[in-house]
């Protein structure tokens, strides 16, 4: 099979039946449209620059693109087919892909999505590598930055509450640390997704997989705070306050433009943490991480935890018991004298 039309089968294979979201979508077609770009060296510099971003075009696309003539014509400049792919090339690639500068996690997420490409190829019963052949590069332990008791409390004194915008900070703050939301799940809810009568919501984590996070009453209550000062009728629950309000109703102003991006809660957590002189790398996910390591030193269960932040494996959950086991710090002091 030619590697353009495996390539397209697969995407359309991710989209109707496995479900996975644009982002999932974009991350895989960048991936494996770089291998095959690397694989036909000689027909790469020929392609015309948009080609390069045909597999990244959003589903309402202004262009008006013949799609099947478009894949007719890459088959011809693409002769390649899968199953002429050899364990020996994924490798060259591998090592050309790192000698470029990409991490080792960089390279092994190109890696994850070839096996995975590879496996619906065999599970099509077409011919191709075998994926189980591909493994991975070994990577350093992941670091995780979190906050101490002391760091969080200095953390939530340094936010201000008297604007509008304050008291959407304090609120986005109180809402990760209290639920441990990744920063794409809180980007994406909405007003109606939180039930203040029970203090809990359901949230679509990774791979579309469905969890109830619960807020504290702390949380609930700066969440509302403000949201009661806001006079607008967007339906994110969190968004820019720079707009004009002679715009509020017009079409310059949508859900999708209003709602805070990632960008802005990852600046917005450095911030303040630098105001609140803490000497530590802060970054988007340094709250999530506060919230998972607040409950293992209390003595929660490491499934529940698994459980709240969304973690498919407990491989990946178990990273917060290396930083904040407490019984590695009393056998040193017991038996190292």
């Amino acid at each position: 099979m030619n590697t353009i039309i495996a390539f397209d089968n697969f995407l359309i294979y991710l989209r109707l039946h496995k479900g996975r979201s644009p982002k999932t979508l974009e991350q895989y077609a960048f991936h494996i449209w770089r291998l095959i770009r690397w694989l036909e060296p000689r027909w790469t510099k020929r392609l015309p620059e948009w080609l390069n971003h045909f597999f990244f075009l959003p589903k309402k696309s202004e262009l008006s693109i013949d799609k099947r003539s478009i894949i007719r014509d890459l088959i011809s400049i693409f002769p390649a087919v899968i199953e002429s792919v050899k364990k020996e090339d994924i490798d060259a690639w591998r090592l050309e892909l790192s000698d470029s500068g990409l991490s080792a996690k960089t390279v092994n997420a190109h890696i994850i999505t070839i096996r995975s490409w590879l496996k619906y190829l065999k599970k099509e019963q077409i011919a191709c590598l075998d994926p189980t052949t591909l493994d991975l590069m070994r990577v350093q332990d992941r670091e995780v930055t979190f906050l101490t008791g002391d760091e969080i409390e200095r953390y939530f004194t340094v936010i201000p509450r008297e604007s509008i915008q304050w008291k959407r900070d304090y609120a986005i703050s109180e809402c990760i640390y209290s639920t441990g939301l990744r920063i794409s799940e809180l980007t994406a809810l909405n007003r109606q997704d939180v039930n203040f009568d029970t203090l809990e919501f359901a949230v679509r984590g990774k791979w579309g997989k469905l969890r109830v996070v619960y807020l504290t009453e702390q949380a609930s209550l700066a969440i509302q705070a403000y949201l009661e000062a806001r006079s607008d009728h967007f339906d994110p629950l969190f968004i820019r306050h720079n707009y004009s309000e002679s715009d509020i109703n017009s079409s310059l102003l949508s859900d999708d433009s209003i709602r805070l991006s990632r960008f802005h809660i990852t600046n917005m957590v450095k911030t303040y943490g630098l105001q609140a002189s803490i000497l530590k790398n802060m970054h988007a996910h340094t709250l999530r991480h506060s919230f998972a390591t607040t409950l293992l030193t209390n003595w929660a269960d490491i499934r529940i935890i698994q459980e709240l932040l969304g973690h498919a494996s407990i491989t990946t959950t178990q990273v917060y018991t290396h930083v904040t086991n407490p019984k590695l710090k009393e056998a040193h002091q017991k038996y190292h004298k």
